[in-house]
């Protein structure tokens, strides 16, 4: 098995998982991407490939803790113990707090906060025996200024902040990182909010380790 350490990023796109498999990965990490999505997936290891960058891809659902755990074994099995875990899994669904229905905010939950909490769970029994490791976790601008037009993002965004700085405290004695960055615009390459300048920031923290969370706020 491969020396290099393994970055796994769950929540596999086109725009800030592709920019951190890309920083990390053009820095010596292996990258495992995971997403629900065959097709997604399958072009996001080909753009890693192509730099060259050893990268493998996982299907799994992160709305389901059964699938994500069944996804972790398989990663563990056959690539070692995770050395990072991104997760950037979101699922955004506009709707004001009038029209929100109590069963759509369960199902946007499931993805926007308990996935992360069952993924970084898979790992950190791994990083606490060999006493290092980093979680990230994506987080929004809308965690601290909820956006009443996407109402159920607003509160999962708040919720998985929660739980980011809740890990960083209980984590921190076992040597184990834990970090967020709050971007707090939408991700368009060419932007100020460009996924590469935000896996930048993802590689500082990471190299650092000095903050808990990160604004990724352009100032006006």
């Amino acid at each position: 098995m491969s020396h290099k350490p393994l970055l796994v990023i769950v929540g596999s796109g086109p725009g800030v998982s592709a920019g951190i498999a890309k920083k990390f990965g053009s820095n010596g990490f292996r990258v495992v991407l995971i997403s629900r999505t065959k097709s997604s997936l399958e072009r996001s290891l080909e753009d890693l490939r192509k730099i060259p960058v050893e990268s493998h891809g996982i299907s799994a659902d992160a709305s389901d803790p059964d699938s994500l755990k069944a996804a972790f074994k398989q990663i563990k099995d056959n690539y070692g113990a995770t050395d990072v875990l991104v997760y950037n899994a979101a699922h955004i669904v506009p709707g004001h707090p009038l029209s929100l229905t109590e069963q759509q905010l369960i199902e946007d939950f499931k993805v926007n906060t308990v996935g992360a909490l069952t993924s970084a769970q898979q790992v950190i029994p791994d990083m606490v025996e060999r006493k290092q490791g980093t979680l990230f976790f994506t987080g929004g601008g809308i965690a601290l200024t909820p956006n009443p037009l996407y109402a159920s993002l607003s509160i999962g965004k708040a919720a998985i902040r929660s739980l980011a700085l809740s890990f960083a405290e209980t984590l921190s004695p076992y040597g184990i990182y834990v970090g967020q960055v709050l971007i707090d615009d939408h991700v368009q390459k060419g932007t100020y909010y460009d996924p590469d300048r935000i896996a930048d920031v993802y590689w500082e923290l990471y190299n650092k380790k000095d903050q808990k969370e990160y604004l990724f706020k352009k100032e006006l």
